[in-house]
């Protein structure tokens, strides 16, 4: 359970790292609605003390619960279509007296544990039929309480993730190419019936997500213009900060922050802020933050010392760099219009705290690789064998 580590062995750089970009996330919340920053402060407290409670504890201990967790997990996710609260059309939050959490964010980061527990206890069959097949319907169950929401981008990304994890878990190349040979032509194929239906749909996807992917497709298209204005201004917005930005809390009524020209900016456009008033060097940074984050994470995973604890690192290096891609590509239009944060920048205190927690997991994963077996210990081993 709790264990004692060197002060030594800790890997400052990843706490660093984490801590620069949510203070610049505490920052930009506050340049984008100045009455959400001290909540977003609060919760970077919270979530950067809860990180560090975690990575004291060992991560082989609290993989032993990884099927309480798996169906806490589903209990969770079905619970938000029972009493979960509506907003813009999507029932996805679940209040607890006076707190509001998302449990998909937190499915994230549980997913993770199980699968990383899962396939390291069956890291010698994981290419047998039964195996693979079980694995599968493991992921389906959340990932249709979760696409009931409706949520297609979380449950896109957490499928994502399965694939990742499976893949570096040991899945065959053979597998992988019969894999790809069904899923392509399926994805060709759902993408044209979604493009040939009527804005009603055909049960396919919410009428809301069609208009996004046809605004992503036919940007010029007069019909689609209430979907893709959002990011044209998103655009705009980014590139008049130029190289330095304009400044934090400009007072310049034409910016897209403080003209109300870009609707969650706090949230999914949070990346237009940072663009409009930090400019191409803030920008930068803060993707080099992440990418910094990201590798720290796989470096982590390769000096792991088990399976599980590989998974782990690197289960959390895709979420940060798949949520990131997603985020920073919805505001520089190079993807169709869908709602995701921006790991430790965005607003939303249940994706925040869950990446603490992911990032709590990384840092014992790096501690136990680091431990070193003392002379005594290896003769109490050999004595007990």
């Amino acid at each position: 359970m709790l264990k004692q580590y060197r002060l030594r062995d800790y890997n400052f750089r990843l706490v660093l790292w984490v801590l620069a970009l949510s203070v610049i996330g505490i920052l930009l919340v506050g340049s984008a609605k100045a009455s959400l920053q001290p909540r977003q402060t609060i919760g970077v407290i919270a979530g950067a003390v809860m990180m560090i409670i975690v990575s004291m504890f060992d991560f082989s201990w609290i993989l032993n619960f990884y099927w309480i967790l798996y169906v806490l997990n589903l209990g969770m996710l079905a619970a938000v279509l029972v009493f979960g609260n509506s907003s813009h059309g999507a029932q996805r939050w679940i209040s607890i007296g006076g707190f509001t959490f998302q449990p998909a964010e937190l499915s994230k980061i549980i997913l993770i544990i199980f699968f990383a527990q899962y396939f390291m206890k069956h890291e010698n069959d994981l290419n047998k039929p039964k195996i693979f097949i079980r694995s599968v319907l493991l992921i389906i169950l959340p990932l249709a309480l979760i696409i009931a929401q409706p949520d297609l981008k979380d449950t896109i990304i957490i499928f994502l993730l399965f694939a990742i994890m499976y893949f570096i878990a040991g899945l065959s190349l053979k597998t992988i190419g019969i894999i790809l040979a069904i899923v392509i032509p399926a994805a060709v194929i759902f993408l044209f019936a979604v493009t040939q239906t009527d804005s009603s749909g055909n049960g396919l996807l919410k009428s809301y997500q069609r208009q996004r992917i046809m605004a992503f497709l036919n940007p010029n298209d007069s019909e689609y213009s209430d979907d893709s204005t959002q990011q044209d201004n998103s655009v705009i917005a980014i590139g008049s900060g130029e190289l330095s930005g304009k400044g934090l809390n400009n007072s310049d009524v034409s910016s897209a922050n403080k003209g109300n020209f870009i609707s969650e900016i706090q949230t999914d456009f949070i990346f237009a802020v940072a663009g409009e008033e930090l400019g191409f060097l803030g920008s930068a940074g803060i993707i080099i933050l992440l990418l910094l984050i990201a590798l720290e994470c796989i470096l982590t995973a390769m000096k792991a010392k088990n399976l599980s604890g590989t998974l782990i690192c690197c289960g959390m290096a895709a979420l940060i760099s798949l949520q990131s891609f997603i985020n920073i590509g919805v505001a520089t239009k190079i993807l169709p219009n869908t709602g995701t944060p921006l790991p430790f920048v965005s607003y939303g205190l249940t994706s925040l705290l869950s990446n603490f927690l992911g990032i709590g997991l990384v840092l014992n994963v790096s501690l136990q690789g680091k431990i070193r077996v003392t002379p005594r210990a290896a003769r109490r081993k050999k004595t007990a064998l």
